[in-house]
């Protein structure tokens, strides 16, 4: 009967509410530190390679110089990418992944893979709408 009772928008019952909020904090962190609009596209653009700030802004449409300086930063500071300073004339910078960056290319597989399926079904969606 108690089972019945169980409110199943909170957390299992075999969890207290401070074990459930412990359960989501890493997914939390993954989403702060690969949150908004352009950082898993600039890192999808780094696992290609060493980049010059130029190449990954050509890349990626509609991302501005200050928002792609932004970014790198942040990946910096979360050990994702790094930048190479070049001494020579004129001064070569390249960003590239960490291996701690790399990482992150099955997720970024799996979020791909979700991505089709979700893209063919929605147009598909879209399509049988149409034709009613």
């Amino acid at each position: 009967m108690e089972n019945e009772d169980h409110d199943k928008r909170k957390c299992p019952m075999h969890l207290s509410t401070g074990e459930c909020s412990q359960r989501l904090l890493p997914v939390k962190d993954a989403l702060d530190v690969l949150s908004g609009k352009w950082k898993l596209q600039i890192i999808l653009s780094l696992t290609f390679g060493k980049k010059r700030f130029k190449q990954i802004q050509r890349e990626i449409p509609g991302l501005t110089p200050k928002m792609l300086s932004k970014e790198l930063k942040e990946l910096e500071i979360n050990e994702l990418a790094v930048r190479h300073v070049y001494d020579s004339l004129p001064v070569s910078i390249e960003y590239e992944l960490t291996p701690y960056g790399r990482t992150l290319q099955p997720l970024i597989t799996e979020l791909h893979n979700w991505g089709t399926k979700h893209r063919k079904r929605i147009i598909a969606g879209s399509k049988k709408a149409m034709k009613k």
